[in-house]
């Protein structure tokens, strides 16, 4: 599923324009963008959490010379799922629909 298909079924889920549904989910996907950035853990119960991470420097190698190369410490962020999610995607239980 893309983006398009994501905004089509939540506005028809809850009732409301397309428009207003792709302005929902630009403005949910910007809030967690930044609080993430900033160093902040977004947590939706029963659905996961995002957050960033650290990466330790370590020692790669490039795939076309095979000679090592040094890759620089940084941050990444990472999605841990959630309970209800993971049960729902194990087929243990249906996702709660509101």
């Amino acid at each position: 599923m893309n983006k398009s298909e994501l905004i089509d079924v939540a506005a028809s889920e809850a009732d409301i324009s397309k428009a207003a549904a792709g302005r929902a989910l630009d403005a949910i996907l910007d809030a967690v963008v930044k609080a993430v950035a900033k160093g902040d853990s977004v947590t939706l119960v029963g659905f996961g959490s995002f957050k960033s991470s650290k990466r330790a420097a370590r020692t790669g190698r490039n795939p076309q010379t095979g000679k090592e190369i040094k890759i620089a410490a940084t941050t990444v962020p990472r999605f841990t799922a959630g309970a209800g999610f993971k049960a729902a995607v194990a087929g243990k239980k249906a996702a709660k629909k509101k």
